[in-house]
């Protein structure tokens, strides 16, 4: 790791997990579904379960074994299979569509978007998700997330950790990928973006699988990308943009 400021112009940033806390949000909506409709339901294991249908549904895209399908239609579909598995039954077809669109209404960590707001003045900050473009427009309006554009794996046709998500974005951004940094709490998307050329920053989020699994959640070494850090707030100041007057 360069111990100076990456010469970077332009920030993207995974979004399930690093800028948004999907977990809590799945268990919110899944504990109001179930006292309407009295349900009893683990919804901390359900939201794990569904998360966990997340890239097996992406890799089968990304394989070639089914077409392409935005990421609504591909969190329908392993809803559809959870229901039965967790045994729920009595739902009509607009509450499992309201109940499948909760990727749209996710809540940002405490620091993503004092983080964000104060990185916004100096580098481009926008998503670079596999939600699609209007998942990730409704997540930002309803939260106030204070994109400069939005960026998704939609527009180049791949998910990541394809090459061509990153490359396409660095292409829209009309700049060289060094000039680029992806910001994830995930290294596998690290690493994917650093093998095209993207600067890359770890961003630490323990309490993404719930706090029971905070303990065993690793911080990788300091060593291993551009930057690692806590939070958004340390990762502005880390990029040395200017505190928000």
């Amino acid at each position: 790791m360069s111990t100076s400021t990456p010469d970077v112009d332009a920030l993207c940033f995974d979004v399930f997990g690093t800028v948004v806390d999907w977990r809590s949000g799945v268990i919110r909506d899944g504990k109001r579904l179930g006292q309407r409709l009295d349900l009893e339901v683990d919804w901390a294991a359900f939201a794990d379960a569904w998360r966990e249908e997340y890239r097996p549904a992406l890799d089968r895209v990304r394989r070639g074994e089914e077409p392409w399908r935005n990421l609504d239609s591909l969190h329908r579909e392993s809803l559809d299979e959870l229901l039965d598995r967790f045994e729920i039954d009595g739902l009509s077809e607009a509450e499992i569509t309201q109940f499948s669109r909760v990727w749209h209404r996710l809540d940002p960590w405490p620091d993503s978007v004092p983080g964000l707001r104060r990185l916004k003045p100096k580098y481009v900050i926008a998503p670079l998700s596999n939600g699609h473009v209007r998942l990730l427009t409704n997540m930002a309006k309803r939260a106030g997330i204070p994109w400069d554009l939005i960026l998704s794996a939609e527009l180049s046709g791949h998910y990541k950790p394809d090459k061509e998500t990153y490359l396409t974005a660095v292409d829209l951004l009309d700049l060289d990928p060094e000039a680029v940094m992806m910001v994830a709490a995930h290294e596998h998307d690290l690493e994917a973006s650093r093998s095209v050329g993207l600067r890359t920053a770890y961003v630490h989020r323990p309490f993404e699988w719930g706090p029971e699994a905070a303990d065993s959640a690793e911080r990788p070494d300091t060593s291993d990308y551009d930057l690692v850090v806590e939070s958004f707030v340390e990762l502005a100041e880390r990029l040395d943009a200017p505190p928000i007057a």
